[in-house]
C-alpha cells in the first residue's frame, strides 16, 4: 500500500511535509501483478482508467501512423518496458519516477537506494538554469583580435537582433541573454573564432530554437568580424545548464547482510576513488549513472543522445575523463554528490505527440524542465550508489542474477506459473542460460504430463 508520513524513534522524517502528492513509498510493489499495480495507482489518483487502459495496451499508444509523422521511412514501433522508480524523496517532495529501460536490475537498484535515503532526508538537487549555447564558427579574419573585440562590443545589438527572430520565446521569459567570444588558435588547426550565443530556452530543450538563432545572427557576425561564418549550430555541452544532486546516509542505514554500515560506506568510497583515478573505471562508473538518467530521459520523451554527449564531454572538460558522481565517508555518514549538465525539456518534440510520454509526465508531476533535471540527477546518483554497493559487497553479478534469471526464463518461454520454479533452478545450478531454461521447462512439462 501507499504509506503515509511518519518519523522514527530518533525523529528522522521519512515523508515530505509539503503539498499533497502520492507517496513514492509503496510496500511490496514488486510482488504485485501488473494489473494489481495499475489498480493501486488508480486508487491513489496517480492514474485514471483511461491511463491504465493505455498501459494495458487496450488503447492506442504510439501507433504506426503517428510514428510516421515523427521519423522517416517508418515501418513500425519498438516498445520498451516502462516501470516506476519508487521511494524517491527529492527536495522534500515525493516522486514516482517513470523509467523506460530493457536492462534488469536498474529500476530495482534505484528504488532500493532511494528507500535507504528517505530517513535521512532523501536527495537534495539544484538546477543551475536553462541557458544553452549556440555556436557560430568564424574563419578567415584578417585581424583576429579586432574581430573578437568588435563582436564583443556589439553584444547588445546581437542580443536584440537574435531576440527579434524568436519573440515568442522572449514573451515566455526566455530568449538570448548574452554573447561570448572564444579564440581557437592552439594546436595544428586553422585559426578561428567561435561566438557563443547564450539562450535561455525555459522549459524546452531548445535545439531548433538555438539553431534558428545561430543561423539568423550569422550575417551580422560575419560583417562585424570581416571573416567568413561556417558552422552555426547548438552545443550539446550545456555547461550553463548543470544539475547537482547530493545525499547523506548514516552508517546505520547502510548495513547489508554480513556487512556493517561502515564497511559498506568505506567500500563505496574506495570504489569511487578508483573511478576518480582511472578513466577505464570511470567510463563504466558513468555508464551506470546514465542507465538511470537515460531511462527517465526516454520515458519523458527527451533526447538521451544529447544528454549522453554533454555529460561525458563535461567529465573530460579538464583534459582527463572523470566520474560524474563521487562518494566520501564523512564522520558516520556516506555522502554522495553528482554534477552534470542536463539539457531536458517538458514541452515540444515527442512530448506533445507521444501518448505514453504524456502519461509519464502526468505520473511524475513535475512543473518544468528544471524540476525534471533535478529528478534525473537524483536518479543518476541513486543508480550509481546501487551499483557501487553491489560491487563493494556481494558483487554485481550475484545481485543481478535473480533478475537476469527471470529474463532468461521468460525468453525460454516460461509461463507465469512456471517462472519462479525455473528461476530457482537456474540460480541453484549457477547456469543462467536460455538453453538450460528450455531444458528445465521441457522436464517440468514432461513431469506434469506423466502426473496426469
Amino acid at each position: 500500500m501507499l504509506e503515509t508520513r511518519s518519523a522514527d524513534k530518533k525523529g528522522r522524517v521519512n515523508e515530505p511535509t509539503s503539498e499533497e502528492r502520492p507517496s513514492s513509498r509503496i510496500s511490496g510493489f514488486y510482488r504485485m501483478s501488473v494489473a494489481e499495480r495499475l489498480e493501486l495507482l488508480i486508487e491513489n489518483d496517480v492514474l485514471d482508467e483511461q491511463d491504465a487502459a493505455l498501459l494495458r495496451g487496450r488503447s492506442a499508444g504510439l501507433d504506426v501512423e503517428m510514428a510516421n509523422q515523427m521519423v522517416e521511412n517508418t515501418i513500425g514501433v519498438l516498445e520498451l518496458p516502462l516501470g516506476l522508480g519508487l521511494n524517491f524523496l527529492i527536495n522534500d517532495r515525493d516522486y514516482l519516477v517513470p523509467m523506460a529501460v530493457e536492462e534488469p536490475s536498474i529500476i530495482a537498484a534505484v528504488s532500493h537506494v532511494a528507500k535507504l535515503t528517505r530517513s535521512s532526508g532523501g536527495f537534495s538537487a539544484r538546477y543551475e538554469g536553462s541557458t544553452m549555447i549556440g555556436q557560430v564558427q568564424v574563419v578567415g579574419c584578417e585581424d583576429w583580435e579586432k574581430a573578437k573585440a568588435d563582436i564583443e562590443a556589439a553584444e547588445e545589438q546581437l542580443v536584440e537582433a537574435a531576440n527579434a527572430l524568436q519573440p515568442k520565446m522572449v514573451e515566455r521569459g526566455g530568449g538570448v541573454c548574452g554573447v561570448e567570444v572564444r579564440m581557437l588558435d592552439k594546436g595544428p588547426y586553422q585559426q578561428m573564432l567561435v561566438v557563443h550565443i547564450l539562450v535561455d530556452t525555459c522549459d524546452a530543450m531548445g535545439a531548433n530554437f538555438i539553431n534558428t538563432v545561430a543561423e539568423g545572427v550569422a550575417p551580422m557576425i560575419e560583417e562585424l568580424s570581416g571573416g567568413r561564418v561556417f558552422l552555426r549550430i547548438l552545443s550539446n555541452l550545456a555547461d550553463h545548464r548543470k544539475v547537482r544532486a547530493t545525499c547523506r546516509i548514516p552508517f546505520e542505514d547502510l548495513a547489508w547482510k554480513s556487512y556493517s554500515g561502515q564497511e559498506v560506506a568505506e567500500g563505496i568510497e574506495l570504489a569511487s576513488q578508483f573511478a576518480e583515478a582511472d578513466p577505464y573505471r570511470a567510463a563504466t562508473h558513468n555508464k551506470g549513472i546514465m542507465n538511470g538518467i537515460g531511462a527517465v530521459c526516454i520515458a519523458t520523451g527527451n533526447d538521451w543522445r544529447a544528454l549522453e554527449a554533454g555529460a561525458h564531454a563535461y567529465c573530460a572538460r579538464d583534459g582527463s575523463y572523470k566520474p560524474m558522481a563521487t562518494w566520501r565517508v564523512e564522520e558516520d555518514h556516506l555522502v554522495g554528490e553528482l554534477e552534470i549538465p542536463l539539457a531536458v525539456g517538458t514541452v515540444g518534440g515527442p512530448i506533445r505527440l507521444h501518448p505514453t510520454v504524456q502519461l509519464a509526465h502526468k505520473v511524475l508531476r513535475i512543473e518544468g524542465a528544471g524540476e525534471l533535471a533535478e529528478v534525473m540527477g537524483a536518479v543518476g546518483l541513486a543508480q550509481n550508489m546501487g551499483a557501487l554497493k553491489a560491487l563493494a559487497t556481494e558483487g554485481i553479478q550475484r545481485g543481478h542474477m535473480s533478475l537476469h534469471a527471470r529474463s532468461v526464463a521468460a525468453t525460454a518461454g516460461a509461463e507465469p506459473d512456471e517462472l519462479e520454479a525455473v528461476v530457482r533452478i537456474l540460480i541453484e545450478e549457477d547456469d543462467v542460460k536460455v538453453h538450460r531454461a528450455r531444458q528445465i521447462l521441457a522436464e517440468m512439462r514432461e513431469e506434469d504430463i506423466c502426473a496426469e
